[in-house]
């Protein structure tokens, strides 16, 4: 058992019958009655960020969670299949369990988090940023890199990417998985 003097960004803990990892927490001591904890917690079940408080000192129960570097191999019907760069082990998660599955390509490695106790995917991570090429766009005119306009512009895996206007077909651009927005041109 831990308290709330434990609590980190990044710890995981069941609460309420489900898995929660904290994003954010603050420790607050109000200047009348007691200190209690302001927490941001993201549910690995569902994906949702809730927000929680608890009073100072309150027992909760953390979770092992081991994560694993997995490659992508490619998605069927029943799920996207991913195998273990070690052990060449295959294993498949659902769309939901995936931070950001329209920029998955085939090769890619993407990070799984496991309940260490019970050997069960908890969530899938991409890497921050993804390098894709653009397989349609309109043209891009010289000259327009004077304002932040953009325009629709589609990647190799088939999502659709708001890019600046200077961007044309065959450009590699660097995409932020976790905004799903674009970051740069890749020379």
């Amino acid at each position: 058992m831990a308290t709330t003097a434990d609590f980190k960004n990044g710890l995981c803990m069941k609460y309420n019958n489900d898995l929660y990892t904290i994003l954010e927490f603050q420790h607050v001591k109000p200047g009348k009655g007691p200190a209690f904890v302001r927490t941001k917690l993201k549910s690995l079940s569902t994906g949702k960020i809730i927000d929680n408080t608890f009073n100072s000192g309150v027992k909760i129960e953390p979770v092992r969670i081991e994560t694993r570097k997995y490659q992508y191999l490619f998605q069927d019907d029943s799920g996207y299949h991913f195998m273990n760069k070690e052990n060449y082990e295959q294993t498949f998660l659902q769309e939901e369990m995936i931070n950001a599955p329209q920029f998955l390509k085939e090769g890619n490695d993407v990070e799984i988090m496991f309940h260490a106790e019970e050997e069960r995917p908890l969530a899938c991570d991409l890497p921050p940023f993804v390098e894709l090429e653009i397989t349609y766009t309109e043209p891009g005119i010289k000259g327009d890199t004077a304002t932040n306009a953009t325009k629709p512009a589609k990647v190799e895996t088939g999502a659709e990417v708001r890019v600046p206007l200077f961007i044309n077909e065959g450009d590699r651009i660097k995409i932020d998985t976790r905004t799903a927005s674009y970051s740069e041109r890749v020379k």
